[in-house]
């Protein structure tokens, strides 16, 4: 017998891992003194919930840990500054390896679930004047195995209209470096301000949160993964308070979303019934759902 579970970050009170039931009740704190958590991802199998650090970007210091589903064993298993400022993440069920992009370090990265064998797979640019070009940065991240393909959103500044979501091969092709890769393709482009991705495989669908202006910021949004730049994405919900996290509950037929203004959400896969379950719970960023032993 199984239960769904939803694990979510709060960056208020001092960056907090907190683990619900689907309909909101029953939240408990499963870890505290987090810093800034960002990306959060679940390894049922061994019982483990990971999340990044988004540290304090000028320092370089970011850093990814790992607990036991109650929140005891804590580690850290990217070191601070292992990466820079790592946003969502992701786990890869059949290589066994976690993905993320990297805000401020450029770049979407992967390691072993130990954090060993930490890797760069995508570069968008190199030192403080890149740094500062936000198009550069890369945020969100996801990972489809079946057919070798990583996605991957660069946000652009602030309601700038310069977002991009982006896919190229899991593996650097042969002769080509994660700065110059030769298999990088644009699907969407012009976008508010587009933050994390998640997929639907069985559908070939790709959804994600977009925290720019109105009407196509603050949103959630979804699009043929195959149909590339010359369809627009459908906005599915609106009137979020600066849109971060999404998780799908793709047997349940349901999404789950969360913003910065402190607010959780459910509805259909199709933006439908949309109902807060949570308000003013502080800041919050990434949510995963799994499905757990009862």
């Amino acid at each position: 017998m199984s239960a769904g579970r939803l694990i979510m970050l709060e960056i208020s009170g001092g960056g907090r891992v907190v683990s619900l039931n689907p309909d909101g009740s029953g939240k408990e704190v499963l870890v505290g003194g987090c810093g800034f958590p960002d990306g959060v991802a679940v390894d049922v199998e061994n019982g483990h919930v990971y999340w990044t650090n988004m540290g304090n970007p000028p320092e370089d210091d970011g850093s990814i840990e790992r607990a036991d589903l109650d929140g005891g064993n804590r580690v850290t298993i990217v070191r601070r500054g292992g990466t820079h400022t790592p946003k969502q993440l992701q786990l890869e069920p059949v290589s066994r390896k976690l993905y993320w992009s990297d805000r401020e370090g450029m770049r979407v990265m992967r390691s072993d679930i130990d954090g060993s064998n930490v890797e760069t797979l995508v570069q968008t640019g190199h030192g403080d004047e890149h740094r500062r070009d936000q198009t550069r940065w890369c945020v969100g991240v996801a990972v489809d195995a079946g057919r070798g393909q990583l996605y991957w959103t660069q946000k652009g500044p602030s309601d700038g209209g310069l977002g991009k979501i982006l896919r190229a091969g899991i593996e650097v092709p042969a002769g080509d470096r994660a700065d110059r890769r030769s298999d990088v393709e644009v699907l969407f482009d012009g976008l508010p301000e587009p933050i994390d991705l998640e997929l639907d495989l069985a559908t070939r669908t790709l959804y994600w949160t977009d925290r720019g202006d109105p009407p196509r910021g603050n949103t959630v949004n979804r699009a043929p993964m195959d149909a590339g730049n010359g369809r627009r994405p459908e906005i599915l919900c609106s009137h979020l308070g600066e849109g971060i996290g999404i998780a799908l509950d793709r047997r349940g037929g349901r999404m789950f979303v969360t913003d910065l203004a402190g607010s959780l959400y459910e509805a259909g896969m199709d933006g439908s019934e949309r109902r807060e379950l949570l308000v003013a719970q502080g800041n919050l960023t990434g949510i995963a759902y799994a499905e757990l032993a009862a």
